[in-house]
Order: structure tokens, then C-alpha cells, then sequence
């Protein structure tokens, strides 16, 4: 996939799936044997484990909206740049968590995500987890 118009495309599907809630289509996107990483943590998950992150995520935050997107694509993958807003459900407070992910892509599956985030906002997106 080194055509810039796909790269672009599966960048805004991968991150239109967690804004809808559609874990399964954003876990489509991964390659079976994908590594997914994190800065707050820097352990990797496999596309199943980072299916159970999600879901807990779109139980717990409603209203999500990719918001200030911003998609840089080279052959080897995509940098996407973003503010995600959403409401949390347990006290209604609404978040904000500007993020860069890195992804590889190979034969249209992301093969490799790197999760930048600071990490005071994701213990506000995880408080009540």
C-alpha cells in the first residue's frame, strides 16, 4: 500500500471505527500478528488484547470524536496526530487526550502502532476504569 490516497483512507478508517464504536472494524485493520504499543506503559499488545482495551474505552467514554486530525503518510505507514474528546460515562466530565500514533503498514494492514500520550490524561481517561 504505498499509494498516498489508501494510506490516507486507512488512516481515516482505522480512527472513524473507535469513533463509532466499531471495535471489530478498527481490529480488521490489523495485521494477525500486529504489535501494538504504549508510552504509558511500554508493554505491546496483540490485536486481540488491544480489542478488550477498546472495548472498555467505548464503554466508558461516549461522544468520542477524533477531533484536530492530522495524517502524515510516508510507503511503510501513516503518523496521525489528534485530540480524542469524549465524555466520560460514570461522572459526565468531558476529556480531551492529544495523542500520536505511529503506524507501519504492510499489504494494507497495520502491522505496528506506536501509542504516544501523556500520561496525566490518560489516568483522568482511566479513572474510573
Amino acid at each position: 500500500m504505498s499509494d498516498d490516497a489508501a494510506m490516507r483512507a486507512l488512516a481515516k478508517h482505522f480512527f472513524d471505527c473507535v469513533e463509532k464504536g466499531d471495535v471489530d472494524g478498527l481490529v480488521a485493520c490489523y495485521a494477525p500478528d500486529a504489535k501494538i504499543w504504549h508510552n504509558t506503559d511500554g508493554l505491546e499488545q496483540s490485536p486481540e488484547d488491544n480489542r478488550r482495551t477498546l472495548q472498555g474505552m467505548t464503554q466508558r467514554l461516549v461522544d468520542r470524536v477524533y477531533d484536530e486530525r492530522r495524517v502524515y503518510v510516508y510507503p511503510e505507514g501513516f503518523t496521525h496526530q489528534h485530540v480524542l474528546r469524549g465524555t466520560r460515562v460514570h461522572d459526565g466530565v468531558r476529556l480531551a487526550l492529544p495523542a500520536c500514533i505511529v503506524c507501519r503498514v504492510k499489504d494494507g494492514k497495520v502491522t505496528r502502532l506506536d501509542e504516544y500520550f501523556d500520561s496525566a490524561a490518560v489516568a483522568e481517561f482511566r479513572k474510573f476504569a
